[in-house]
C-alpha cells in the first residue's frame, strides 16, 4: 500500500509533530508511506523525517501556503506517485488536494484529519459553504478527538464519512521514574507548545509572577507570539525566570530536568504535548479546554482558561506536598499509555485498508 501524507510545511505544531512519530510507525506496518511538503524548507522536524528513511517530496520552499501552484505541482506527484492513499493535514492541503486528483485523474482514496476541535474559519459564515464543498470530496474525514468530531459535525453537518481516531505519541521516549519532589527546593515548571494564537503561554508568565523565586518556567517552541510573551515577562519582572529555550529537539530531556509540565491553552484538538507531559513522571497542570480537558480530567489538573492565580495555587500545591506530587504524576502516567502511537498507527491502517476495499 502507498500513503502519501500532505502538509504544509514541517515547522514546530502538533499535525507536524504527528508526522515525526507516525510516519515511521506506518512503515513498520508495511506502508510505502511518503511525505510532500507545499513548503519543503529544512526544519528539525523535516530532519527527523529524513533521519527515519521517510521520502520527503518537497513541493517548494517559501511557497505561499495558498499558493495555487501547490495544487498543479501536487497533482502531478499523484499522477506520477501511483498512491492508493493521499492523507492531507492542516487547511491549505485540505482545498488543495481534492483539485490535485480532480486535474491527475487519479482514482486515489482522500483522508484528511481534522487537528482542531475548532478554528477561526467557522466564525466565518461565508466560509461554511466551501468547507461544506471541500469536506465532502473526502473518502474519509477522521478527527482527532471525540469533541473535534462533535463539532466539526455541528459545523458541516453528520456524515459516514467522518470518524475519530485518538491522537498519539510514543510513550516510550517520554516514561520515565516519578521524580521525588523537595517542597523547599527550586523548582522548574515547563511548557512545550508553539507562540501561536490557541498557546496562552502569557497566563503561565503570570503566574509564575505569582510564585516565590525559587519557581522558575521553562517556554520551550517558537511562533510569532514568542516577543509579545518575551515583552510581558520584563513587564512583570520576570524575565529573570522565564527561560524561552526555541525549538528543541531533545523534549523528552527537558521534561525530565521539569519539576511540573503545564499547557496552557485557549482552546485544542487533542494535544500531543499534553500526553507527553503526562508520560514523563511529572504531575501535569492544564487549561480546563475541549481537547485537554477529555484526556487530563480525572489524572492530572485542571484550572480555569487565562487563570494565573489558578495555575500559581496549582503548581505550590504540588511542589509543596510530595504525597499529592507523586500521585498525581502517577495517574497522568498511567493516562497517557492509553495514547501510544502504536495504537493510532493500527488505527490508520485499518481505516486504509478499509476504504481500498470499498
Amino acid at each position: 500500500m502507498r500513503v502519501l501524507h500532505v502538509i504544509t510545511s514541517m515547522e514546530t505544531g502538533g499535525a507536524e509533530h504527528l508526522m515525526v512519530d507516525l510516519l515511521p510507525q506506518l512503515r513498520r506496518l508495511g506502508c510505502d508511506v511518503e511525505l510532500a511538503l507545499f513548503d519543503g524548507h529544512d526544519t528539525p522536524f523535516k530532519r527527523e523525517v529524513v533521519a527515519a528513511g521517510i521520502a520527503v517530496r518537497c513541493l517548494g520552499t517559501g511557497t505561499a501556503t495558498y499558493n495555487p501552484v501547490s495544487a498543479w505541482r501536487l497533482a502531478r506527484l499523484m499522477r506520477h506517485g501511483h498512491y492508493d492513499v493521499v492523507h492531507t493535514h492542516n487547511t491549505a492541503c485540505q482545498l488543495f488536494a481534492p483539485v490535485a486528483r480532480m486535474l491527475s485523474g487519479s482514482c486515489v482514496r482522500l483522508v484528511t484529519t481534522e487537528h482542531s476541535a475548532t478554528n477561526r474559519r467557522r466564525s466565518i459564515r461565508a466560509l461554511r459553504p466551501v468547507d461544506r464543498l471541500m469536506y465532502a470530496q473526502y473518502d474519509s474525514i477522521v478527527c482527532i478527538s471525540d469533541k473535534t468530531q462533535a463539532n466539526l459535525e455541528q459545523y458541516i453537518g453528520p456524515r459516514p464519512s467522518i470518524t475519530t481516531i485518538y491522537n498519539g505519541v510514543d510513550t516510550s521516549r517520554f516514561l520515565c521514574p516519578i521524580k521525588s519532589v523537595d517542597p523547599d527546593g527550586p523548582h522548574l515548571v515547563s511548557m512545550v507548545a508553539s507562540f501561536g494564537a490557541a498557546k496562552d503561554q502569557d497566563t503561565l508568565v503570570r503566574a509564575i509572577a505569582q510564585l516565590p523565586e525559587r519557581y522558575r518556567l521553562r517556554l520551550v517552541g517558537d511562533g510569532t507570539r514568542r516577543a509579545e510573551v518575551a515583552a510581558l515577562a520584563e513587564r512583570l519582572g520576570v524575565a529573570d525566570r522565564v527561560e524561552m529555550t526555541g525549538v528543541c529537539t531533545d523534549v523528552p530531556r527537558l521534561l525530565r530536568e521539569s519539576d511540573v509540565v503545564a499547557l496552557s491553552s485557549h482552546w485544542e484538538g487533542l494535544s500531543l504535548s499534553s500526553i507527553e507531559g503526562m508520560a514523563s513522571g511529572r504531575p501535569f497542570v492544564a487549561s480546563d479546554v475541549d481537547g485537554l480537558r477529555e484526556i487530563v480530567e480525572g489524572h492530572g489538573v485542571l484550572v480555569a482558561e487565562g487563570n494565573a492565580d489558578g495555575f500559581a495555587q496549582a503548581i505550590r500545591g504540588l511542589c509543596s506536598d510530595p504525597a499529592r506530587y507523586r500521585a498525581v504524576a502517577e495517574a497522568c502516567q498511567r493516562k497517557a499509555r492509553q495514547y501510544d502511537i502504536t495504537v493510532m498507527a493500527r488505527n490508520y491502517l485499518a481505516l486504509y485498508k478499509q476504504l481500498l476495499e470499498k
